[in-house]
């Protein structure tokens, strides 16, 4: 049988989406025949990347609790019944035989009444430190696909897989497409190139650093692809006047900015480190530390322990970022070094190992 049906779900950051659409990917080239859809959160970032990569998506009107008190907390209950109410439509009219959240709020409603309906679930964490999402829903699902060891404490260790997180077949091609990514961004080819992460949202430490440091980077003779976030696009838009510097809310071609890079700058999430193994370019992380259990920086560490990559935290960096960096750009011996220590992190295999997961789901039904 190769007509399955599959509803993947998980939003609100590319670090949900992408591995929905990895996944969905290697499903697509196992199963040509087979139907997809997304389910996600109808006011995040999902309802429109999830159409760009060719599948159809449902939204729910769903989001999280803030942390603080405030008003929109008086409207989750209404949004969670309503959210699963109209998962429990969705699943009814679909009728999948598989269910795959990948985190993020609207995975929740979803992964919940598919799993009370009996259909296979499976949940794939990406993160050290697991997101009350999928917390939840470790009860509920069959399979766990995890990216990191020690998930047992917050996962029932009988569903745990061990698989790494999955990446986007473009990226296993960035090595050959140096000149092409270059050309895309119109860079030029006898400058190096700084290519600079803050997340799909932006990280406003990062965006200050770039800013303040353009006329370092001009004397340092660096030409800049600054992915500043759509959060502040609108701030630092005006600095795409300067010749060497180009300011992004989003990049679309992923693989294209990777393969132009000379050296990278990133926040430390769980899909952006696998990625940046996967791309195996000089980086330096700069970890965001208001995230769950200071993660990031477990993550950033880890690598850096490995002498992979560099490892700078917000508090340090008006005094060790310029060393670093022109260190860093001015030695090709260490950026050739860090790339093949960061390239030997890598786990390439981690979505078929995924989609193979998935098919055991569906040889059990």
């Amino acid at each position: 049988m190769s007509n399955y049906k599959f509803i993947l779900s998980g939003g609100g950051t590319g670090g949900h989406i992408y591995p929905a659409v990895a996944i969905a990917d290697e499903l697509k080239s196992r199963y040509p025949d087979a139907e997809f859809l997304f389910v996600g959160a109808s006011d995040r970032m999902e309802m429109d990347k999830v159409p760009q990569a060719g599948y159809k998506i449902e939204g729910l009107w769903i989001s999280g609790i803030q942390r603080k008190l405030t008003l929109k907390n008086l409207a989750f209950p209404f949004k969670l019944i309503s959210s699963l109410l109209r998962s429990r439509k969705i699943v009814n009219a679909f009728k999948p035989d598989a269910v795959i959240g990948t985190g993020g709020f609207a995975s929740g409603p979803l992964l919940q009444v598919a799993s009370s309906k009996g259909v296979p679930s499976l949940i794939q964490e990406q993160n050290s430190f697991p997101g009350i999402t999928n917390k939840l829903l470790a009860k509920k699902v069959n399979t766990i696909c995890v990216a990191y060891e020690g998930l047992e404490k917050f996962f029932p260790q009988e569903k745990i897989k061990l698989t790494g997180n999955p990446i986007r077949k473009d990226l296993l091609e960035v090595k050959n497409k140096h000149f092409e990514g270059k050309d895309a961004f119109n860079l030029k080819h006898n400058k190096q190139t700084l290519l600079v992460l803050g997340g799909s949202l932006g990280a406003r430490r990062i965006n200050q650093l770039i800013e303040d440091n353009i006329p370092f980077f001009e004397a340092q003779d660096i030409q800049v692809v600054w992915q500043c976030g759509k959060l502040y696009h609108a701030q630092y838009k005006k600095h795409n006047q300067l010749k060497n510097i180009q300011v992004h809310a989003f990049l679309n071609q992923m693989d294209l900015a990777y393969a132009a890079a000379d050296a990278i700058i990133s926040r430390a999430g769980a899909i952006s480190v696998s990625e940046l193994c996967i791309v195996g370019k000089p980086v330096i992380f700069i970890p965001s530390p208001n995230v769950a259990e200071d993660h990031q920086t477990k993550n950033a560490k880890a690598v850096a322990d490995k002498n992979a990559a560099i490892l700078i935290k917000e508090q340090d960096l008006d005094t060790e970022f310029q060393m670093e960096f022109s260190e860093l750009m001015s030695n090709e011996t260490k950026k050739e070094e860090l790339s093949k220590n960061i390239e030997a992190l890598a786990l390439v295999n981690a979505t078929n190992d995924i989609v193979d997961e998935v098919e055991k789901l569906l040889k059990r039904k």
